[in-house]
């Protein structure tokens, strides 16, 4: 009987053209050729394990990573070691963009579980932007979406009382899993609740308080980290949020 090799899924390279989250990542807008020299410089790292770190704050910018499974946290040290959450990143967003400025990594980034990234060598990338157009205007859209969720959180953070914090939140997490394919209305949450609350500047006893009182008015269902969200419009009312599901 002939025996198979054991084989690697996390080390198998997907061409980022057959990849099902192209359309959310560096490929979208990409012709063949352009996709072919994106493809032979991306590279594919090992899985990373719950609370690995992916690079950390001080770091020189070696490359650009894409989240292609699981999830990670960015954090922020304060000068007496107290970490600030900044941001969750799912699979199909960037990771490293913060190094641009400096040349090191301004934050850590870390996996909240398993997780697998793509790493495009930061030269590679810098040359690739300034060859193709549409590599270029991708980049651009992307980080102009993140500035946009980012100015959406900080409004909230700034504005918002602790409720309406919590309904932004799980408003964004909505459209993102939307726009991935899965349900916009049932998803797991990925990060602890002493991450997310770190994240939203509240207490962890605030949030587990406002979970169940968002629960109790109809608004979600809530068992450990699934969520469901059983008012989608509701939920848009208390988070100010007119926009429409499509």
């Amino acid at each position: 009987m002939k025996i198979r090799p054991v084989i690697d899924v996390h080390s198998v390279k997907v061409s980022c053209g057959s990849c099902s989250l192209s359309e959310l990542c560096l490929p979208r807008g990409l012709n063949d050729e352009e996709l072919e020299r994106l493809d032979n410089a991306v590279q594919h790292k090992q899985k990373l394990e719950r609370g690995d770190h992916l690079f950390r704050a001080g770091e020189p910018l070696r490359a650009v990573y894409a989240v292609r499974s699981g999830s990670l946290k960015t954090t922020l040290s304060t000068s007496d070691g107290a970490e600030q959450v900044t941001g969750f990143h799912l699979a199909g967003e960037l990771v490293g963009l913060d190094g641009f400025g400096s040349g090191e990594h301004g934050c850590n980034a870390q996996a909240l579980e398993s997780a697998t990234v793509c790493e495009l060598p930061y030269q590679d990338f810098e040359e690739l932007c300034g060859q193709l157009s549409g590599l270029r205007r991708q980049v651009m859209h992307l980080v102009g979406k993140e500035i946009t969720q980012d100015h959406r959180m900080l409004l909230a953070l700034g504005k918002m009382a602790a409720e309406e914090r919590l309904a932004t939140f799980l408003l964004s997490l909505s459209q993102r899993y939307r726009e991935r394919g899965f349900s916009a209305t049932e998803f797991n949450l990925s990060m602890p609740r002493h991450d997310l609350a770190n994240y939203l500047g509240l207490a962890v006893e605030t949030v587990s308080r406002l979970f169940s009182r968002l629960q109790d008015e109809g608004l979600v269902e809530v068992q450990r980290r699934s969520i469901h969200i059983r008012d989608l419009d509701g939920l848009r009312r208390l988070a100010h949020d007119e926009c429409s599901p499509d």
